[in-house]
């Protein structure tokens, strides 16, 4: 690996395939834990709840801020990327629980 060419996408990329190699939920847990803060975690966690929530279909935003505390801003910013940004990471990964909870 060459150290002085690092980049913050390399890092990411880097992240994301030892992710994908940690075989069990406990142990992705235990990594995240060192790797974030509490709140960063905590973050993280709220906008994946707040995908989820939306993916629904069924609830307002304020209802949403409501069962999660999260702000309108956050929540929007979560709808945002959810409908409208060509990245289509929180699409990719409800696809990837939908087909894990039909073969459970």
């Amino acid at each position: 690996m060459d150290h002085d060419h690092y980049t913050p996408v390399d890092g990411i990329k880097d992240l994301c395939q030892t992710l994908f190699r940690l075989k069990k939920v406990d142990d992705i847990e235990r990594f995240l834990k060192d790797l974030c803060t509490p709140q960063e975690l905590n973050a993280l966690s709220e906008r994946w709840r707040i995908c989820k929530l939306l993916e629904e279909k069924t609830l307002s935003y304020r209802e949403i801020h409501g069962i999660t505390g999260a702000s309108l801003a956050t929540i929007g910013r979560v709808a945002r990327s959810l409908i409208h940004e060509p990245i289509q990471g929180y699409k990719i990964a409800l696809k990837a629980l939908g087909k894990n909870k039909k073969s459970e």
